[in-house]
């Protein structure tokens, strides 16, 4: 264990992810450094010092410095991430990288974090690449640090300040009430995390000087469990509506996330049953589920809501499938 503070070096660390870390860093009493653009809510942490650089042509501007620990939240381009590890050379103590689940080739069975992965090619179909490229990230800094690197594959990150609408919507969607379309049934797999024990299992990685590669995500749990939380937290006088993946697919939803949350593709039957006990035995633990529940609709409720463009499924979408499909 490192016996005082750390000092972090976070590249990006104002956006959802990164922002949660260095919240939960300076709480802890770290030392932080962000690097970024200084385009992304550059007023966040006007106690923490902020170099602005852009990591895709020059990191110059962290020449000379040490830390105890990089932290890479933003690394979605292998040719970028080569830059920085580069660039850092030995200088930090150890190089956390947050990838994917998608990094897995095989997501119709139960993986652990030794299944195969995609590898970046031509023949990739657009929906692989993401995985592909944050797979050949992994590459990349498991090459440079060897034992010193830190990869943390998060399954879908969920919690105040979420970019995404996937988790948001239900809590938001029950508490506005009458028939909710829920989609497949109450039996299938859900897997999330939230994105602070996400922030907090990073930090014990680092304090530990643990190195390897982990899936960093939830306990699998029934669909209808996490409904079942959102109505009783939210609303108990809404009325679930089930409809199943086969009606969902043959009504022309899309397999992944057209309901949000929703998989219905059967190559991606297992995404939701990954294996997390090495995570577990590192020391990740999880919040109640209601407590996510409650902190992301209090966040989303003072936000005032997503934009339009970004909700899930509108209300008019969902009164269609409602009307076509029960």
């Amino acid at each position: 264990m490192i016996p005082r503070p750390l000092s972090l070096l976070v590249l990006g660390g104002t956006r959802f992810v990164g922002r949660t870390l260095v919240e939960a860093a300076l709480a802890e009493g770290h030392q932080v450094t962000l690097f970024n653009r200084g385009r992304t809510a550059p007023e966040l942490f006007p106690e923490v010092e902020t170099v602005i650089g852009d990591r895709t042509t020059d990191l110059s501007a962290l020449g000379g410095r040490r830390w105890d620990a990089v932290v890479d939240v933003a690394g979605y381009e292998p040719e970028v991430v080569r830059r920085s590890v580069t660039a850092l050379g030995g200088r930090v103590g150890r190089y956390v990288f947050v990838s994917s689940l998608s990094v897995l080739a095989d997501q119709a069975t139960v993986q652990n974090e030794d299944g195969e992965l995609l590898v970046l090619d031509g023949d990739l179909p657009p929906h692989q690449l993401y995985g592909a490229r944050k797979a050949a990230c992994e590459r990349i800094v498991l090459g440079a640090y060897g034992e010193r690197a830190s990869i943390v594959r998060p399954g879908m990150i969920v919690g105040p300040h979420d970019p995404t609408d996937r988790f948001p919507y239900w809590p938001r969607r029950f508490r506005r009430g009458g028939r909710v379309l829920l989609p497949g049934n109450p039996a299938d797999a859900a897997q999330f995390i939230d994105v602070r024990d996400v922030a907090a299992w990073i930090l014990g990685c680092i304090a530990a000087q643990r190195g390897g590669v982990y899936n960093v995500t939830g306990r699998p749990l029934p669909f209808g469990e996490f409904f079942a939380a959102c109505q009783a937290l939210v609303n108990p006088g809404a009325e679930p509506v089930w409809v199943g993946t086969e009606k969902l697919l043959k009504a022309g939803v899309a397999p992944w996330m057209g309901v949000p949350m929703w998989i219905g593709a059967p190559e991606c039957a297992a995404i939701n049953r990954v294996d997390i006990s090495r995570a577990l035995a590192a020391g990740l633990t999880h919040r109640p589920l209601a407590e996510t529940v409650a902190d992301t609709l209090a966040w989303d409720t003072a936000r005032g809501g997503p934009a339009v463009d970004d909700e899930g499924l509108t209300a008019a979408q969902e009164q269609r499938l409602l009307d076509e499909l029960t």
